[in-house]
C-alpha cells in the first residue's frame, strides 16, 4: 500500500506524470470543467471533501511554483484566499478572471472536484521542480 500522503490513485497518477510547468486544477463543486480534461470527482456532500483538505493534501505530493486564482476571489471568497495565502506564503499568485481560468482548465492534467460549495474556489497549480 502507497505510504505517502496522497492515496487517491487517479490524484496520485496525475501528480506523478506532471513535470515542470504542467497544471492540475482542484475546485468547488460547481466548476464547469471542459469534456477533455480528466476530472477526478471527490465530491460526496456539501463540503465533504472542502476544497483546502484536498489542497493541503496535493501540496504533499506536487511541488508548486505558481497558483493561478480567480480575481473574484479577492470580494467574493476572502476566507478561502486567505486560507491559500497561508498555506502557500512564498508562491506566486496570478490573478486572471473566472472566465479565463475556466478557458485555461482545457490545459490541465485533470481537475479534482471538491465538495465545496463557496464562490471562486477553485485553483491552478503550476508545477515547479525540486532540483
Amino acid at each position: 500500500m502507497k505510504k505517502t500522503k496522497v492515496i487517491n490513485s487517479d490524484i496520485s497518477r496525475v501528480i506523478a506524470q506532471m513535470g515542470h510547468f504542467d497544471t492540475l486544477s482542484i475546485g468547488d463543486a460547481g466548476m464547469p470543467v471542459p469534456m477533455s480534461t480528466e476530472k477526478i470527482d471527490l465530491a460526496v456532500d456539501n463540503g465533504i471533501p472542502s476544497f483546502m483538505e484536498v489542497l493541503n493534501n496535493v501540496l504533499e505530493e506536487l511541488e508548486v511554483q505558481r497558483i493561478y486564482l480567480a480575481e473574484e476571489i479577492k470580494t467574493e471568497n476572502p476566507i478561502i484566499l486567505a486560507n491559500i495565502q497561508q498555506r502557500l506564503p512564498k508562491t506566486p499568485i496570478t490573478f486572471i478572471a473566472h472566465h479565463e481560468m475556466k478557458t485555461n482548465l482545457k490545459q490541465c492534467h485533470a481537475f479534482i472536484r471538491t465538495g465545496e460549495m463557496t464562490p471562486y474556489a477553485n485553483v491552478i497549480l503550476e508545477s515547479g521542480v525540486v532540483f
